[in-house]
């Protein structure tokens, strides 16, 4: 059995928050917009249809957890969520806080961030996100 290791890039583009039920929950380290990342803990899944019934159900839970999170707790008038897995094959869901006034609105943001977090700003985000899911 293979054991679930999360792919460099994700290491090194996002920061961790929480460890969820399935998946491993990052904030994506790009300050112009809140966007998080869900990871699927589990070895050599590229696919959504590649998990388990269960874990399919449990992945739509986490990502349904997340949105409600993100939408009640910070400004956004539209959720982003999203696979793509053209640059990191791994399984990862992407969900991302928009708003109308962001600098991007209405073209699709892959790609288009730069900015990473300063350490504060980062740290008072992971540990927002941690009161929230605790």
């Amino acid at each position: 059995m293979s054991v679930f290791t999360l792919d460099p890039r994700h290491e090194q583009d996002s920061i961790f928050i929480k460890d969820l039920t399935l998946s491993q929950l990052r904030l994506f380290n790009r300050s112009e917009l809140l966007w998080l990342i869900l990871i699927p803990r589990v070895a050599n899944v590229t696919e959504f249809y590649e998990l388990s019934t269960t874990e399919q159900a449990l992945l739509s839970q986490e990502i349904t957890l997340v949105s409600n999170l993100l939408k009640n707790n910070f400004p956004c008038d539209k959720l982003n969520i999203a696979t793509l897995g053209n640059v990191v094959p791994q399984l990862h869901m992407h969900i991302i806080a928009r708003r109308i006034d962001d600098p991007f609105w209405p073209k699709p943001v892959f790609g288009a961030l730069t900015q990473p977090y300063s350490d504060a700003a980062a740290t008072t985000l992971v540990e927002q996100w941690r009161a929230l899911l605790s």
